[in-house]
């Protein structure tokens, strides 16, 4: 079973959404975290449900997770037994703004 760990710039791409969520309806920042949980749980398998990311990034690892009922998505790059959150990225952003954190 791989370790997961999570970038400080993910925490932080997290804690804003969810901030934000919850400003807008009281406890939807909740469901988004516990969503970010079932996404990590899900990494942990032996198989997570990764497809790749575009561009450069693929060719150096980087794979997603879509997460379920929000518009995010966990990107990822995994070494060895570890796989690494990079980032937390909505998918209105600009697309690939992260693939600098995959240089870990």
């Amino acid at each position: 079973m791989p370790k997961v760990k999570v970038s400080k710039e993910a925490a932080t791409e997290l804690e804003e959404a969810a901030a934000w969520y919850e400003k807008e309806q009281v406890g939807l920042g909740s469901r988004l975290i516990d969503a970010f949980e079932h996404a990590i749980q899900l990494l942990r398998e032996p198989n997570p449900p990764l497809t790749p990311v575009q561009g450069e990034a693929a060719r150096l690892g980087g794979k997603k997770l879509i997460l379920h009922r929000f518009p995010f998505s966990l990107i990822t790059v995994q070494f060895d037994q570890t796989i690494t959150v990079v980032a937390f990225a909505h998918h209105s952003r600009k697309p690939g703004y992260w693939k600098e954190r995959i240089n870990l």
